[in-house]
């Protein structure tokens, strides 16, 4: 099995560094000193469940890795619609994409059935940019469930969760996705194929599309959002109508407001992705989590105000952080 890893950063170098002491042969694509280190010492990864190093290929040029049986897609997905020419030179006419994003991904109707089967989103895919460069039949859809940051160039600290859940959007037990679980397995992570993976992107998404916008423009941590009661109501209301919209696509959503906030309170003084992105002056990923509901709330019907009102505030802090 040949995978190359798009974006080798903390998730992408710890996923590498699993499938490759699971002996899969795979090429990290990265950049800066942190490729500099991958290429002297390889992926040092410290964890809780042990420490270990892998020493996969690493590079910065797609095409001396060539097409491979899958792309794991660590790029966010903001990063999706101009990574045409990084991409292109790993596929092949069977390549695989497992696209390891926050948020609805530009799949998400490809193969839904129902009325909405084969709509676009202009949140996530606008004019279909998206869906030219990754085409929605090679997508595995891949919710991630692990918490991992870069220590230092090279070095991948791994804070918790070791479950990335995998799935087909047309709900098949593929054989591409069995083999890259057991793959996956093989090294040490979790990775169990959903027949239905748009469940599991709407339990992550619950606290995504909330806690994350919250966190940027209060510059707070998962437990300051959840101990001041003003801010826990307002998160409390955007879930609630999270899972409207959820609920009106068909899915059910098997987590209540209650248990996932109750979640969020124990992670402790985290800064969300969102919160760091700010800090660092990085684009705020915002439009899969946030402006996706929207337009999706749009389509169905549902009403969510206060999702509309986060929307906007955030926005314009996205605009401006760009500026």
């Amino acid at each position: 099995m040949k995978v190359a890893v798009l974006g080798a950063g903390a998730i992408g170098a710890y996923v590498g560094a699993a499938l490759h002491r699971a002996g899969a042969d795979v090429h990290l694509i990265a950049r800066g000193p942190h490729l500099a280190a991958m290429r002297r010492h390889g992926v040092r990864v410290l964890s809780p469940r042990g420490d270990f190093t892998a020493h996969p290929h690493a590079t910065d040029d797609p095409g001396e890795v060539g097409p491979a049986d899958y792309v794991f897609l660590g790029l966010k997905a903001n990063a999706y619609a101009a990574c045409g020419p990084l991409i292109a030179p790993l596929l092949h006419e069977r390549t695989a994409v497992v696209a390891a994003q926050n948020g609805i991904p530009w799949w998400y109707f490809h193969r839904h059935g129902g009325p909405y089967d084969g709509h676009r989103l202009e949140s996530v895919d606008p004019d279909g940019a998206v869906s030219r460069v990754l085409a929605p039949e090679r997508a595995i859809g891949c919710v991630v469930y692990a918490a991992t940051e870069l220590q230092s160039p090279g070095v991948v600290r791994h804070l918790e969760g070791t479950r990335f859940s995998v799935g087909e959007p047309d709900r098949s037990l593929s054989t591409r996705c069995l083999d890259f679980s057991e793959a996956m397995r093989t090294g040490g992570l979790k990775c169990p194929v959903e027949q239905d993976l748009r469940g599991d992107i709407w339990v992550k998404l619950l606290g995504n599309i909330s806690f994350n916008p919250i966190s940027a423009l209060a510059r707070a941590t998962m437990r300051q959002m959840c101990l001041h009661g003003g801010t826990r109501r307002v998160i409390e209301t955007m879930m609630r109508e999270t899972l409207s919209v959820a609920e009106a696509l068909g899915c059910t959503v098997g987590v209540s407001v209650e248990r996932r906030l109750a979640g969020a309170e124990r992670v402790g003084d985290h800064r969300t992705s969102t919160l760091q992105d700010l800090e660092r002056g990085k684009p705020l990923e915002l439009d899969v989590l946030l402006a996706a509901v929207v337009e999706l709330a749009d389509i169905t019907g549902v009403e969510v105000p206060t999702l509309r009102t986060v929307h906007a505030i955030s926005d314009l802090l996205a605009l401006r952080s760009a500026a």
